[in-house]
Order: C-alpha cells, then sequence, then structure tokens
C-alpha cells in the first residue's frame, strides 16, 4: 500500500514527494518552493535540486481579478540605455494599471540549468509575464519559463531569439544604411565603421546597412575601413588610431554606438584632427552621451522607450492569451542631425 503524499499528480510530483526526496518535512520544502529566507542553505539546496530533479511545478494562484504583476529582468541599471527601458516599461506599466518587479540577472551563455535566483522568486510571487533587456535568458532558462507557461517578451535582443520567441527592437539595417546616406549626402565617399561585438543581431544589421548605402551610392566597400571595437571606449580610441594610420584614412566615421564615441574623439584630439572639420563621425542610439560631448554627435535615434512600451503592451496580449502574429516587432530609426558631421575637408574626396 503507497504511503500518504507518495503519488504525484498528472501536473507532476506532489510536494510530499519532493519533501521526501530532499529528506525534509513538506513545511521545509514549502519554505523553500516559496522562496522564504528562514531557510538553512545545505537544506535549501537539496531541496532546490529535487525540484530540479522531479520537475516539481508550482504555478501561481490566481483569484477572480486579472493578474497585476509583471517582471522587468535587466542586465544593469546602470547605463543610460537601461533608464530609458525603465523609463518606457513604468510608463505603459501604470497606464496599463500593472505593476513592475525590476531586478537584474547576469546570464551564463553556457549554463547547464538555469541560475535559480530569480527564476525560483517569479513563480511564487504570482507575476503573469516577463520582459527581459539583457544579453538573452539561456536554452536552459527559456525551456524553464516555457514549462511554467509564463509569457516573456525580448526588449532589443542581443542574439537571434529561439524560434517562436517574442522580441521587439529597432530597424537596425535601416539605421546604419541612414547613417551612411548622410555622410554621402555631405560628401564623404571614404567611409569607416567601428563597430561593437561583430556577432550580435544589432551590429550585424547596421553594418549590412552601411554596406548596402555604400553599394547604392556606386561606393567602393574598403574592408580595411571595418574596425571592431567591441563595446568600450578604450577598443574604439585603439580602432580609430588604427584608422588614422592607414595609407588612406577615411574622412569620416560611422561608429555603431554612442558609447564608443569618447573613444573615438580622443583618438581624433590625440592626433590633432577636429571634428567635423577634419573627421565626421556619426554614432548610433541618441544616448544622453551623443549630446554632452562636444561637438554634440550626429546619430541615428534608437526608440528604447518606446521599444519597452510596446513590448509591455505585447506582454499584455499574451497574458491573455493572445499570441501575436509576427514574432518580431521592429520600430523605426531616424537620424539626429547635431554638430559632428560636415563636408570633407578641401583636397578630400
Amino acid at each position: 500500500m503507497p504511503r500518504t503524499g507518495s503519488t504525484s499528480t498528472a501536473a507532476g510530483p506532489t510536494l510530499a514527494v519532493v519533501a521526501r526526496e530532499a529528506g525534509v518535512s513538506v513545511p521545509t520544502a514549502s519554505k523553500v518552493v516559496n522562496g522564504r529566507d528562514d531557510v538553512a542553505p545545505e537544506t535549501r539546496r537539496r531541496v532546490t535540486e529535487a525540484l530540479d530533479r522531479l520537475g516539481y511545478v508550482r504555478r501561481p494562484r490566481f483569484d477572480a481579478r486579472p493578474p497585476r504583476l509583471v517582471d522587468l529582468v535587466m542586465h544593469s541599471l546602470e547605463d543610460s540605455a537601461s533608464g530609458a527601458v525603465l523609463h518606457g516599461a513604468e510608463r505603459a506599466a501604470h497606464d496599463a494599471g500593472l505593476e513592475i518587479v525590476v531586478s537584474t540577472a547576469p546570464v551564463r551563455a553556457r549554463a547547464e540549468r538555469p541560475e535559480r535566483g530569480w527564476l525560483d522568486r517569479i513563480v511564487p510571487r504570482g507575476s503573469a509575464g516577463i520582459l527581459f533587456h539583457l544579453a538573452g535568458p539561456s536554452e536552459p532558462q527559456y525551456a524553464w519559463l516555457e514549462h511554467h507557461r509564463i509569457p516573456f517578451v525580448l526588449i532589443d535582443p542581443v542574439h537571434e531569439p529561439p524560434p517562436g520567441a517574442v522580441s521587439v527592437g529597432g530597424a537596425n539595417w535601416q539605421g546604419g544604411v541612414t547613417a551612411t546616406e548622410h555622410l554621402l549626402s555631405l560628401g564623404h565617399e571614404r567611409i569607416a565603421v567601428v563597430t561593437g561585438h561583430r556577432r550580435t543581431m544589432a551590429v550585424t544589421a547596421r553594418i549590412a546597412g552601411y554596406r548596402s548605402a555604400l553599394a547604392a551610392a556606386g561606393v567602393r566597400h574598403r574592408p580595411e575601413y571595418v574596425r571592431q571595437a567591441g563595446s568600450g571606449e578604450d577598443a574604439a580610441r585603439c580602432r580609430m588610431r588604427e584608422l588614422l594610420d592607414l595609407p588612406e584614412p577615411p574622412t569620416a566615421v560611422f561608429v555603431c554606438s554612442d558609447r564608443m564615441v569618447p573613444g573615438v574623439y580622443e583618438a581624433l584630439s590625440e592626433t590633432g584632427l577636429r571634428v567635423p572639420d577634419d573627421m565626421s563621425v556619426v554614432g548610433f542610439d541618441d544616448l544622453p552621451e551623443a549630446r554632452w560631448l562636444t561637438p554634440a554627435v550626429t546619430t541615428v535615434r534608437q526608440p528604447l522607450s518606446e521599444m519597452a512600451a510596446t513590448a509591455l503592451h505585447l506582454l499584455l496580449r499574451m497574458m491573455d492569451g493572445n499570441r501575436p502574429e509576427s514574432t518580431r516587432t521592429e520600430l523605426s530609426t531616424r537620424l539626429v542631425e547635431r554638430a559632428s558631421t560636415a563636408g570633407p575637408a578641401p583636397g578630400c574626396p
């Protein structure tokens, strides 16, 4: 005869089964499942491993009212891009009568299983959906979310999302075209590009737009004019110095992120060159930093706040059981002209 509490339901093992597997009482297992702090670390570890091993699923409890809580999980709260995303999401949530819980989550791209931390807290507190603004959940984390049937939307994902994942981003290819066409319209033909990480979705699309605009104008693409700098100022400074050391240096440069522009400016200053008299510079994103530099940077505006608001609206539809017709939504970018661009210096083609 089976012991009381030893069976599993169709939805998975009972809490009693998990407790027995971990060698603890049912109340103790319940504390771990509900994110309580009054559990010894070793006990928490045993219960957590039993939850994973047995595939225990705790679904949120819904009362008669619709869910009023969503999570916004971000890679950082310290940079201006994150601030724009947070502002857009909070404003849209307020208009919709929702509350947002904001947290940061470093994600290991090759994690063998989900980083439990924030994942464990989402289901017990009854979060109805998640917005992500980070490098991307790992594959095990995607699987965890699908297993718990929690809808989520990615805001400006760095890497290609898995099939079926819903995301909102900017029109990066068109932005690359716009930045390059602006420089071409001023008379520049020797146009370089300082990129971020080449394997990211945004950078790949921006470079493709740059090359497309050159081809449409009949301007030869020069591979030596494409320099990868990651995303830091120091690397951008080094790549700009390399461009200036070429036998035929560029007269203009498209920098794929405003975060890298200070490094480009520093390299030009070190060699006695002036912006825009000797070198025109176009950035991307329209972060506050672009306005603070001297001269202020001509840049392609990426609507980060609007992207976050759009993502929240999509998430609301998914929370109601309505999948969007398209998994990818792109918002338009536009050029913001400031003082960092002008025609080539006299004598430069």
